[in-house]
């Protein structure tokens, strides 16, 4: 028995239309489901659910168990390699600016920016863990 993967990630934010352009327009994940004044939440790759929260609705705990956070949050998307630089020029030209890049021992590498609300977004191509997923 062994868990396979980290199937959903949940960010917090302030305003779900700024949270969905940037995920959505900018970033190219398609809406799967979407609650005003509440969440929307993204389909990321095949496997993955990216569940973006307003803060306040999900600590009251009225359709789940109540959770939440306070202030920024970090996930990484992996990325093809061959596409760090497309993913850099787009950001860019959609006046994101990109906090940082790295270069890591094991290989791979990560562009970081910021979302709306202040989440640390990290796009990595494969090599970064070493992992036999090639991640």
């Amino acid at each position: 028995m062994s868990i396979k993967a980290i199937i959903e990630t949940a960010i917090y934010v302030d305003d779900l239309d700024r949270t969905e352009a940037i995920y959505r327009t900018i970033l190219g994940l398609p809406v799967i489901a979407k609650e005003s004044g509440r969440h929307v939440f993204f389909q990321v790759g095949e496997a993955s659910v990216l569940l973006a929260f307003i803060a306040d609705a999900t600590l009251k705990g009225d359709h789940l168990p109540a959770h939440g956070a306070r202030g920024p949050g970090h996930f990484a998307m992996g990325i093809d390699a061959e596409a760090l630089d497309a993913w850099r020029q787009k950001l860019q030209e959609s006046g994101i600016a990109i906090e940082q890049e790295v270069e890591w021992p094991k290989g791979g590498k990560s562009l970081y920016f910021r979302d709306p609300a202040g989440n640390s977004v990290e796009l990595i191509t494969p090599g970064v863990w070493g992992l036999p997923s090639g991640w």
